[in-house]
């Protein structure tokens, strides 16, 4: 739509980061089907989900998610924007990076009640070689009846839409030795099942036409929180003992669902820091993500 690659006005810009200090509450169930549903997409052979088990690092992403009536979506399948996050009328938007930090004493439980409070702590434009930039930074806290659990800053970007013939950014080579190495088809079933139990309407993850005309892409685009709960995944798999105490990644180049790509990971000598990347068919970074475990 080419108004919304219009060049936003200092009142606009104003408006949108009148948001910023907005703080929205949500309450939630951890439900062992949907445990059990998230094992299963994966394709881990975990037990069956029992009442007071701990979930496993970055599964709480399947709570607390929007869920707006059907009228109530925009053309991109998000819910409407101008509720708890700022209206920005830029049309692409990408969930960027996040730095999560779990309380060990309080972990989440299948089963229980759950609550998170989120706050916007900012709002920021740019403008970069692709034209308009703006950056919503989010605190989630997640917890139960006896306290915080979670502890996540969200990164969000909402860029301009993609216009005929522009370039790409210049992609990074990614390191192809690691200890851990894990290759992924990201079928569209595999899209499918992740954007279920996320309720994560997002069209570009499913609808190929709208992702590849509307949006500008060459295929369905692979879910970047789907990506950093593969690297997680690849450290449980190799390293079944250890407990996750800090996370963070960034997302560095989309990827689609064309091809294979490739989850990496390699322990630091004492064993107690976990780099952790992703790159595409070609060997290009994709993502790359730190954990510190105990």
């Amino acid at each position: 739509m080419p108004s919304e690659n219009l060049p936003l006005s200092p009142e606009q810009i104003a408006h949108l980061q009148s948001w910023t200090g907005r703080i929205e509450t949500l309450s939630d169930q951890i439900w062992g089907h949907a445990v059990g549903a998230f094992s299963a997409t994966l394709d881990r052979d975990d037990p069956q989900p029992q009442p007071g088990d701990a979930l496993p690092p970055l599964w709480h992403w399947m709570n607390f998610v929007a869920v707006a009536p059907q009228s109530q979506l925009g053309a991109d399948g998000h819910p409407a924007r101008g509720g708890f996050l700022p209206p920005v009328p830029l049309p692409r938007r990408m969930w960027a990076g996040s730095r999560v930090q779990w309380n060990q004493d309080n972990p989440l439980r299948v089963g229980e009640a759950v609550q998170r409070v989120s706050r916007i702590l900012s709002v920021d434009h740019k403008k970069g070689r692709s034209g308009e930039l703006l950056f919503v930074q989010l605190r989630h806290e997640s917890g139960n009846a006896r306290g915080v659990s979670v502890t996540e800053e969200q990164d969000i970007v909402y860029r301009a839409a993609a216009q005929p013939g522009e370039p790409a950014p210049a992609p990074t080579a990614a390191e192809q030795s690691a200890a851990w190495v894990r290759r992924i088809t990201p079928d569209p079933v595999l899209l499918f099942r992740y954007s279920a139990l996320t309720f994560n309407g997002h069209r570009i993850h499913y609808d190929r036409s709208y992702a590849t005309q509307e949006e500008g892409y060459p295929g369905l685009v692979v879910h970047g929180p789907l990506i950093a709960t593969l690297l997680i995944d690849l450290l449980r798999r190799n390293a079944p003992g250890a407990v996750v105490t800090d996370f963070a990644f960034k997302a560095v180049r989309p990827t689609y669902d064309l091809h294979p790509f490739t989850v990496l990971g390699q322990p630091s000598p004492d064993g107690k820091t976990i780099t952790l990347w992703a790159h595409d068919h070609e060997g290009w970074l994709t993502m790359q993500a730190t954990a510190k475990i105990l």
